[in-house]
């Protein structure tokens, strides 16, 4: 154990943060990963290097950087995932979502009130699962509407974000901003402390979000019709049999005659891999070819040549899967039985009897990190991914061996049954071709009154909305509303590991003295310039991060700053804790600062500029609205 000058953890701790926060950013390594390793560095940092005051007492401790898991708000947030599955699978929201695309509305009102209605429920629920359910509600509005899908998804993520702003429980960030108040011996925010700043730029950001947005964003989907064939690509693959009309076949001018419509990007033959172009390139049986096609195009494949895009299967698949099966079998409803003579000998449905739909990974999905084969997607669900589609990029791999990510594409075919039990499924959303499984209706009042009561409850100041959240999620379970290993599976590992990992970075910049260094920097170069315009900057900063970090991540660690500023002004730490709850959720100019930006990104069609073109925008109007609201609010 060594004593070091309390100024060298702090440089120790600034330097820590800046390689959290590049990380973060350039998520060189998984985000859980960075949360974990640094964790791991400021408990081995502050208990080999201590930190003692002058009283002698240390100033970290490892029960300090490991208390952030017994964070009430992270508690809180924790528990409302659970709420919010609990509505979800008792199609508690359904009537929301029915009433919004009522057939008697024209398309346009219809569309302008999903949003409304998208902006009122992320007031009190989580918003992503909120985003998922409203996915394939305007996916068909927009065909009603026969407009381009690109054209409704970012405003429904963006209408979820300013929804989120208007209430402590709106999002996570509130929580744990509210939570860090307390933390420093201040008052927690309260109920609705935030809600008449956040409901002005929320209201302008709306109106932004109709009237204009719309007009910024390109036909995404439109352009990549007119250059693939009508319809976006996916990766897929084709195993070619030895009694395929395709061996010895040869290119002409880069493409296959046998395959129309069909771009091969790679050739694997063996431990060969040949690139384009491939003429004169003969085909031979066992060959693997990965190959990049529209819906439109591997639909007219699969029908023409049946069993063509199916993967071989590698012997004891099966064996190595029972257990993942056993383990499912609790949560997916298995299809009744099928004999050989229904589905063939190999298990496969009748092409006939087939339904083709596209599916997406979301955030908090156990398929995140392997590939298909590690899946055993096929034994998994009965299902067959016959295409991935990666968001703007196209990626020369095979496709059984690409590592799933959040907000891909699956172009999935199966029975009708196995795609109805897919759509339940959480670790997927399915965009089109069904209408998924019935949820529990007969949960579905019990659950929107324990909702709304836990709600009220906490709203009226009765019981803390730790407390009220708790309960809630507990009497969810025990109604029947979730089972215990969907209560689990609600739980967003990212949400618990990342805010940890802040929260003791946070508490590592506060008890250093770093927080209140950087907040007198900043001050000396503001100062001359009033308290009005230093709360607008610390706004258009925290704004500008939360694009390229995690917004609770943000919002942690610029909290300890903005208590300092408002303690060196003289004004009250709430004005800069409303300032930084609001900032922190400007996630709109990037897809990583918020997850159901990267929801829509998929079904929208989107390209990394799209955000910066839309959503920079909308970041600077809300900026500029809370400036001028700001000081006259809380008459600065």
């Amino acid at each position: 154990m060594v004593l070091l000058p309390i100024d060298v953890h702090m440089w120790l701790t600034l330097a820590l943060t800046v390689v959290v926060m590049t990380l973060f950013v350039t998520e060189w390594v998984s985000l859980e990963l960075t949360a974990l390793g640094s964790l791991a560095t400021l408990l081995a940092l502050f208990h080999v290097l201590p930190a003692v005051g002058a009283d002698g007492t240390q100033l970290v401790t490892s029960a300090d950087l490991l208390a952030g898991f017994s964070n009430p708000a992270l508690l809180t947030v924790l528990a409302l995932l659970v709420v919010g599955e609990g509505l979800i699978r008792t199609g508690a929201l359904d009537s929301v979502a029915h009433w919004t695309a009522h057939p008697r509305l024209s398309p346009s009102a219809s569309v302008i009130l999903t949003l409304l209605a998208v902006l009122a429920l992320s007031a009190f629920l989580n918003n992503t699962p909120v985003v998922v359910i409203f996915i394939p509600i305007l996916q068909a509005m927009a065909v009603r509407l026969n407009v381009n899908a690109s054209r409704v998804m970012m405003p429904l993520s963006y209408a979820a974000i300013l929804g989120g702003m208007t209430t402590l429980i709106g999002s996570s960030t509130n929580l744990l901003v509210s939570s860090a108040l307390i933390d420093q011996g201040l008052s927690p925010l309260g109920f609705f402390e935030i809600t008449a700043p956040a409901l002005v730029v929320a209201c302008l950001g709306m109106l932004y979000i109709v009237l204009v947005m719309p007009r910024l964003l390109p036909e995404r989907a439109s352009m990549a019709s007119h250059m693939t064939h009508h319809g976006k690509q996916f990766i897929s693959q084709i195993v070619v049999p030895s009694d395929s009309h395709l061996v010895g076949e040869k290119a002409v001018a880069g493409a296959f005659k046998s395959l129309p419509n069909i771009t091969v990007r790679v050739i694997q033959r063996g431990e060969h891999a040949e690139l384009p172009p491939f003429d004169s390139y003969a085909l031979q049986a066992g060959d693997t070819l990965v190959i990049a096609a529209t819906r439109s195009a591997l639909t007219e494949l699969a029908t023409r040549y049946p069993g063509l895009l199916h993967p071989p299967r590698r012997p004891g698949e099966g064996d190595r899967t029972r257990d993942r099966l056993r383990d499912n079998a609790e949560e997916t409803p298995q299809p009744a039985r099928r004999d050989k003579s229904e589905n063939g000998d190999n298990g496969r449905a009748a092409p006939s009897e087939q339904v083709m739909v596209e599916a997406m990974i979301t955030p908090s999905s156990r398929l995140i990190g392997p590939n298909l084969q590690q899946l055993a997607f096929r034994q998994r669900y009965r299902c067959l991914v016959i295409g991935i589609q990666r968001r703007a990029r196209m990626i020369r791999a095979s496709m059984t061996q690409i590592r799933l990510e959040a907000g891909d594409n699956l172009l999935i075919t199966g029975r009708q049954s196995d795609i109805a039990a897919l759509g339940q499924d959480r670790d997927l959303v399915v965009l089109s071709g069904t209408t998924g499984t019935l949820p529990q209706r007969h949960h579905a009042v019990l659950a929107s009154t324990i909702f709304i009561v836990a709600v009220g409850l906490a709203a009226l100041g009765v019981v803390p909305i730790v407390v009220s959240a708790i309960v809630a999620a507990t009497l969810m379970v025990a109604i029947g509303a979730v089972n215990l290993r969907q209560a689990t599976r609600a739980l967003d590992r990212k949400i618990l590991l990342v805010v940890v990992a802040a929260l003791a970075l946070g508490q590592a910049l506060e008890a250093t003295g770093a927080a209140s260094f950087v907040a007198h920097s900043a001050l000396g170069l503001f100062k001359d310039l009033g308290p009005a315009v230093i709360l607008s900057m610390f706004f258009l900063l925290v704004a500008g991060f939360t694009n390229v970090l995690t917004n609770n991540a943000c919002a942690v660690l610029f909290i300890p700053v903005g208590i300092n500023l408002a303690e060196q002004l003289g004004m009250d730490p709430h004005i800069f804790a409303i300032t930084t709850v609001l900032a922190a959720n400007c996630s709109f100019a990037s897809p990583v600062g918020y997850q159901t930006n990267l929801l829509i990104m998929g079904p929208g069609h989107y390209a990394f500029t799209d955000y910066v073109r839309a959503g920079l925008p909308l970041l600077l109007l809300v900026w500029l609205a809370y400036s001028l609201f700001a000081p006259w609010y809380w008459g600065l």
